[in-house]
């Protein structure tokens, strides 16, 4: 029994379509991998081919279906080309999570570069609401509607000394979140966000090789004793992105070890 109800439900998305941005390593391949064992057909987004292509491959040896598609999700021309190859491959997009994201500064705001500035906000900001802009037009086309995720941060929701830039950039996709969810709840399109605490990441790993005296500090923050792992993450993703979420929309889900508890 406990057999057939684990195979239950990891094909809990049997017969869908998701499309996962940033999906060539961390939080992204997670949760790329874990919709292709849940039984989705994947459609893997990324800047990197070859981080893109070994997710996809690494969905396909597991018995999955996936797509890659090269996409900067900065530029209008790939959303709407990612879009298009999806529904011309695939049919539809049933959820989406639009994780792929940046975060390049260390410093105080007044020491803040404004290149490094405007790069995060592009990706962050403007490549989260392409996404949506583009996956919305969709999913009003098709029988069913859909979900979104979008990937904010604890830094979307409190200070963050050091960030400016990328808090910014993550309460701005909080508020897209919640003002498209207010807009689309009446046509069957979910749309939430997950808020991670600190995991562990290559983009975690780039910002202790910087500063390797800030991991005993940053472990502290969070109640519970440690970073978070990918697959927590791509976990809260994927059940936002169920029937089981099916009345939760314009939600941030908090997935920080108990960071903002304190």
């Amino acid at each position: 029994m406990v057999g057939k109800m684990k195979q239950q439900h990891e094909k809990t998305f049997d017969g869908k379509v998701a499309m996962v941005t940033g999906a060539a390593g961390g939080i992204g391949r997670a949760a790329a991998l874990a919709f292709g064992r849940a039984g989705a057909c994947v459609v893997v987004a990324d800047t990197s081919v070859d981080g893109g292509h070994a997710t996809a491959a690494m969905i396909v040896e597991a018995g999955g279906k996936a797509l890659f598609v090269q996409a900067n999700v900065a530029r209008a021309s790939d959303v709407e080309a990612l879009i298009d190859k999806a529904v011309a491959y695939y049919g539809r997009i049933d959820c989406a999570f639009n994780n792929a994201g940046i975060e390049e500064e260390a410093g105080l705001l007044a020491e803040c570069d404004e290149a490094c500035f405007d790069r995060i906000i592009n990706v962050n900001v403007k490549g989260t609401w392409l996404c949506m802009k583009y996956q919305i037009r969709q999913m009003l086309k098709q029988e069913g509607g859909g979900a979104i995720v979008n990937t904010a941060s604890v830094a979307g929701l409190v200070g963050a000394p050091t960030q400016s830039a990328y808090a910014a950039s993550k309460h701005a996709v909080v508020g897209m979140t919640r003002t498209a969810a207010a807009e689309y709840g009446g046509s069957g399109i979910r749309i939430n966000s997950v808020c991670p605490g600190v995991i562990n990441t290559p983009m975690l790993a780039r910002a202790l090789g910087r500063e390797p005296e800030r991991e005993r500090k940053l472990k502290n923050l969070h109640p519970i004793g440690r970073f978070g792992e990918v697959s927590e993450i791509a976990n809260a993703a994927l059940w936002l992105c169920s029937e089981q979420a099916s009345f939760v929309t314009g939600h941030q889900l908090t997935v920080d070890g108990g960071l903002t508890a304190i």
